[in-house]
């Protein structure tokens, strides 16, 4: 549901309008409002589990340290890999930031809609969050810092 229905109404979406700038007026018209949703989305999850993250800190390290561990882990694999087969830096700094990701954004849809709000799922999710935004702009900027060396 929540891979096929978006990619569906994408493709509908590309379908209906044809032509590129028609694409563009359109993803430009809807953009503000996705931001404006994806932020009153986190700033529900984390009012609803604001008490939880305060009141356990040790809980919030145990599910942060993992994923701290998985996302460099993963990165300094992929890169590496990139770097040692030569792959040219506009297409290795992509690819190796989106395999990074985490996609905790599907992840707290999938929490909600599977174990509620106030689930512990969801807690995980809203701390992935939490962690993977500074994460990944470490690693945007490793990888913008590294670009000459590719």
């Amino acid at each position: 549901m929540f891979i096929a229905l978006p990619l569906v109404a994408g493709m509908l979406t590309c379908k209906l309008l044809g032509d590129a700038t028609k694409i563009e007026a359109c993803q430009s018209f809807v953009k503000p409002y996705s931001v404006v949703g994806l932020i009153a989305t986190v700033m529900i999850l984390f009012g609803l589990q604001g008490q939880v993250i305060v009141s356990t800190p040790l809980l919030i390290v145990l599910i942060t340290v993992p994923i701290v561990i998985q996302s460099y882990g993963i990165f300094a694999i992929a890169y590496a890999a990139a770097f040692a087969l030569k792959v040219p830096h506009r297409i290795a700094a992509p690819c190796v930031l989106i395999g990074t990701s985490n996609f905790f954004e599907l992840a707290v849809a999938v929490a909600i809609s599977l174990f509620g709000l106030n689930s512990g799922a969801a807690l995980a999710t809203v701390v992935g969050v939490l962690v993977e935004v500074p994460v990944m702009l470490t690693l945007v900027a490793f990888v913008n810092l590294t670009r000459a060396r590719f």
